[in-house]
């Protein structure tokens, strides 16, 4: 219930028991998942709608400018010059002459097509990217964001945690993107059995006072307890203890280190070891999902050539998540109507299966037809890690999954006896699983790094220096024709 209560919030779901209404004279800024934009308008045109009274005055100011260049009368300029001392105050007040520069930076930060593209012509994240700088440009009483960081690169999502850290009003956000909580958040409500619990701090604040509460709750919340209780430790570790997790996979890549993969790494060559995890990071538009697509032949390269070898069987899932069957169950879905369904190289009671992924008693029913876009996504996750491939292919996996499901994710992809090649902006899962980082950091670049995503960032600013932390509009070199 956590996007209809923004809706409630918003004024947008008022078929509620009880009433929700916000004070007097206050301005509420609502970003859905799925935003509604105009498609026969411009990039610019809409983001300039959420500045669009203060632009006005803006342009009415230097109208006003233009037109004292004209002859007329001493009472006409009289009141063009009242007019326009009444603009130049409310400009003042709102910091109206930096609106151009506000402009370019939000669109910079947030990676918005270019100004004259129009609507109809964008990608989902392109539109989300386009409505989230129209909102935050504006800067209403209340914001509310709804999963705000899907679709962001990890640089823009930084930039996002300053700017919110900054804002002056109220700030709520549904959002499972777990570094963002620790960063921004100064209070976590928790949806929990129709209940809304209130902790005061952050994400990793909230693991230990949640785990305190539920170590007095009943036994059969043991389970849950237990696995807050593993996201705590990890929480507590320093960046050289998290790498630790991953070195046991990685003994078998030692004897690779040597010169002879030095010296295939000079020639852009990649090696992922057995049992390997790659993390794919970049802006978007870098070529990050082209690259996955043409690894599994739905696109060509724009010159040379993929081989996959007689060995490799890719298992992959896209962003759009759309390969279901409408008509079955989400057991059906999974398990093929299987009790028993082989997952790896062993076999597991499909139920039990299916309940890691969070379809609990009753849920296993539900028809594939009726699943929200977070529900369809646990339910492809269920069906590649389980698909017999030794190679993965995950698109964006996190988008719009609970804590829950990201956990029982994060522990089947450290698990999986193959290798796995993710893309994803999500950081602490990042941290959590990657054993590699292939990152795409802009004008056709490309680097490949041996470590977790903190250890990249940390690469990252010593060879890049000041200029780290400021996102840009980036240029690539065409992947494919």
């Amino acid at each position: 219930g956590k996007s209809t209560l923004l809706k409630i919030m918003a004024g947008l779901d008022t078929n509620i028991e009880g009433e929700a209404r916000p004070q007097p004279n206050i301005k509420v800024g609502y970003l859905p998942q799925e935003p509604e934009l105009d498609p026969k308008k411009t990039v610019r045109e809409e983001v300039i709608q959420g500045i669009g009274g203060m632009f006005a005055k803006v342009e009415r100011f230097n109208a006003i400018s233009e037109r004292f260049a004209e002859p007329m009368s001493d009472d006409e300029m009289n009141k063009l010059l009242e007019e326009q001392a009444k603009l130049q105050d409310d400009i003042d007040a709102a910091g109206g002459w930096e609106l151009d520069r506000k402009l370019e930076i939000a669109a910079d930060a947030l990676r918005l097509p270019p100004w004259d593209s129009k609507i109809e012509l964008l990608s989902g994240g392109e539109k989300r990217r386009v409505a989230l700088c129209r909102l935050l440009l504006s800067a209403p009483d209340m914001l509310l964001l709804d999963e705000p960081t899907n679709h962001l690169d990890a640089e823009s999502i930084s930039w996002l945690e300053k700017y919110l850290e900054q804002y002056p009003s109220t700030v709520i956000a549904v959002t499972h993107d777990r570094y963002f909580l620790d960063n921004v958040a100064e209070w976590i409500l928790e949806l929990d059995r129709g209940h809304g619990i209130p902790y005061h701090g952050n994400y990793s604040s909230w693991l230990e006072q949640k785990e305190k509460r539920l170590a007095q709750e009943e036994r059969e919340r043991e389970a849950l307890r237990k696995t807050l209780e593993r996201e705590l430790e990890w929480v507590r570790q320093n960046p050289k203890a998290r790498q630790a997790k991953s070195k046991a996979r990685m003994q078998r890549y030692e004897e690779l280190a040597s010169r002879e993969f030095q010296e295939r790494n000079e020639t852009n060559e990649i090696y992922i070891p057995p049992g390997g995890i790659v993390g794919i990071i970049g802006p978007n538009g870098a070529g990050k999902t082209t690259l996955f697509r043409m690894l599994t032949g739905v696109e060509k390269p724009d010159a040379g050539e993929i081989r996959i070898g007689s060995t490799v069987k890719l298992a992959y899932v896209d962003q759009s998540r759309q390969a279901l069957n409408d008509k079955n169950t989400v057991w059906q879905e999974i398990s093929n109507g299987l009790d028993l369904i082989k997952v790896g190289n062993y076999e597991t009671p499909s139920r039990g299966y299916v309940g890691r992924f969070n379809f609990k008693g009753t849920q296993q029913q539900q028809l594939i037809g009726e699943l929200s876009g977070g529900e369809r996504n646990r339910v492809h996750l269920a069906k590649v890690l389980k698909s017999g491939g030794n190679v993965l292919l995950l698109d964006e996996p996190t988008n719009d999954l609970d804590v829950e499901t990201l956990r029982a994710l994060e522990e089947g992809l450290l698990a999986y006896p193959g290798c796995a090649v993710v893309i994803s902006h999500d950081r602490w899962f990042l941290d959590r699983i990657a054993t590699h980082i292939l990152a795409f950091e802009g004008n056709s670049e490309v680097v490949w790094f041996e470590g977790n995503y903190q250890e990249y960032v940390e690469d990252y600013r010593k060879r890049r220096g000041e200029d780290a932390n400021q996102p840009h509009r980036i240029r690539y070199k065409p992947l494919t024709r």
